[in-house]
């Protein structure tokens, strides 16, 4: 739901269509209750599985008895991507807002906000609670969830497309190249000499069988997936594709291919195209020898493809794209991405609560393709930082996940931050990199960056610190960061003023402006200027030659 008009056609048929169970309308003027928003969360969830719709909503800015749109100023558009990690720290499985919309209605010759908070179904046999506690409604009222309820949603079944038979599909729609493939991949991750023998006495059709890809002479959908012979892709009822498009620097399209199943060896395919270049650079400050690495990491790129087919809706009808940039790679998967937010993977405690496929992961970990114990995103993570190089970022929206990973360093401050200090946790590691891309941290995790003296600067421009910089030459740059002490401006502005005799407030910004801090934005270097003036007049050291404003000079006080 990317078009406005869309989402303001969906508000208004949520507002005359009111439905009690799978909508709920706020006024949430300035604040709201973070814990009833995770309350109704867990409601409006379980009432959409229950229903069998796909998600409900939480609307601020609208009242709720009589539908009037009202607006709402909760939190900014930052605000409201933390709102997301935060609900889903206290939902079962992490999960959280499929996604956060704010819309702009005029009502009366007015515009005015309303934010539409999307909210997920409970995934099949798995009820959604909020810290531990399921809620569900009872007309416009939010209650607890009913024992009956609950009960409803755990006798479930999760459906599992990738196991479901395709009813024509017979071992000869297979590609033979393939299915040899996976019969030496099986061996060599079992790696036991018996049960190689054991799979080379197999029949296609007995291997097939034990691996759960085939059941009564029919293939699954995970069979197809990972084995079928392209000229065949069409028994699989919306054939899925992987798509890799490359792009020049200026962002035009320079070629593309489009690559069909089999899926067991679409990575291989797809990598002969990836231009993979070797990349110097040097974390180490104590050395005149840069290190050499390629930009993308085999098993890196592997595990990420892999990943994607092994997570995607396919009954979504859509494809995976891999977008080569100059920079970076970026993987577009249509789907969810179970875990909710990227920081909860890396967690070495977590574990998923379900599959999407559970038959493709189960397969594909079986022929050496993907890690199923929750292990591929961190997997991914290490490498990176083994390299010194950026964290890959992970988006959501718009029914797709998005896993950018960059070939080059966009910080030597950060690299070098990590070559000094091997042992940092994942976590840690995921902040600095926060930082230097220039996204937003929170109060408490830069207090701790900054106690283990990993950032410096003011909120929200910090910067991460210097290591060593003399050791290569780099203090120019660093003390362009870091800035100097206000007396040293204070000191440019009496020189200035005993050189020139005056100076209007476009003179003293000229000369101070080139000086200050590269981390404090044009605003706050402004601010900064206007504070420097006004302590040399309160401590009587200047002061303005007229009251007009507009018209008037600083000048230096005559202490004579």
């Amino acid at each position: 739901m990317q078009d406005k008009k869309e989402l303001l056609d969906t508000l208004s048929q949520l507002i005359e269509r009111f439905e009690y169970e799978l909508v709920e309308f706020k006024e949430a003027n300035n604040n709201y209750d973070k814990n009833k928003i995770g309350q109704y969360f867990s409601a409006i969830s379980n009432e959409a599985n229950l229903k069998e719709q796909q998600y409900g909503w939480l609307v601020f800015g609208v009242n709720n008895k009589g539908r009037k749109i009202v607006g709402s100023n909760y939190r900014d558009a930052s605000g409201l991507d933390r709102l997301k990690h935060e609900i889903s720290i206290g939902t079962t499985g992490n999960i959280s807002f499929i996604e956060i919309y704010e819309v702009y209605p005029e009502v009366d010759g007015e515009t005015r906000r309303v934010i539409m908070f999307q909210i997920p179904a409970a995934i099949a046999a798995v009820p959604t609670g909020w810290n531990n506690h399921f809620y569900a409604r009872e007309g416009e009222s939010l209650v607890s969830m009913s024992i009956e309820k609950i009960e409803r949603i755990r006798s479930q079944h999760l459906k599992d497309w990738s196991k479901q038979l395709i009813e024509k599909g017979r071992i000869e729609h297979l590609d033979t190249d393939a299915l040899a493939l996976a019969r030496k991949k099986y061996k060599e991750k079992l790696n036991q000499p018996h049960i190689s023998e054991e799979v080379d006495r197999m029949t296609d059709e007995e291997f097939l069988t034990k691996l759960r890809l085939m059941e009564n002479g029919m293939l699954t959908h995970a069979a197809m997936v990972l084995l079928g012979n392209p000229d065949y892709c069409h028994m699989i009822e919306r054939p899925p594709t992987v798509m890799w498009r490359l792009y020049s620097g200026s962002g035009e399209d320079l070629d593309y291919k489009i690559f069909e199943i089999p899926f067991i060896t679409v990575g291989d395919r797809v990598l002969q195209n990836i231009r993979n270049l070797t990349y110097r650079y040097m974390p180490d400050q104590t050395t005149l020898f840069p290190m050499e690495t390629k930009q993308y990491d085999h098993e890196l790129f592997y595990e990420l493809l892999n990943n994607c087919i092994a997570h995607q809706e396919y009954a979504m009808g859509a494809r995976i794209y891999v977008n080569e940039f100059e920079d970076r790679i970026k993987f577009t998967n249509p789907g969810t991405f179970t875990p909710g937010d990227i920081r909860t993977v890396l967690d070495p405690s977590y574990s998923p609560p379900f599959y999407h496929n559970q038959l493709l992961a189960e397969t594909m970990a079986k022929l050496f393709m993907i890690d199923t114990a929750s292990m591929g995103i961190r997997k991914v993570f290490n490498i990176l930082r083994k390299k010194y190089f950026p964290m890959p970022d992970y988006t959501m929206k718009n029914g797709q996940v998005n896993v950018t990973v960059y070939g080059k360093i966009i910080d030597i401050n950060y690299s070098r931050s990590l070559f000094a200090n091997p042992d940092f946790d994942l976590n840690t590691v995921f902040l600095i990199d926060q930082v230097q891309k220039g996204e937003k941290i929170s109060g408490e995790e830069s207090r701790r960056l900054r106690r283990m003296k990993l950032i410096e600067g003011k909120t929200p421009n910090f910067y991460i610190s210097s290591i060593v910089a003399s050791m290569l030459d780099e203090q120019d740059q660093y003390i362009k960061n870091k800035a100097f002490d206000d007396q040293y401006y204070k000191d440019l502005i009496v020189s200035y003023l005993k050189e020139f005799g005056k100076a209007q407030k476009k003179d003293i910004v000229k000369l101070l402006v080139p000086k200050l801090s590269d981390v404090l934005d044009s605003k706050q270097k402004e601010y900064k200027i206007q504070n420097l003036l006004k302590a040399l007049k309160r401590d009587e050291i200047i002061t303005v030659d007229s009251e007009n404003k507009r018209a008037s000079s600083w000048v230096l006080i005559d202490r004579h």
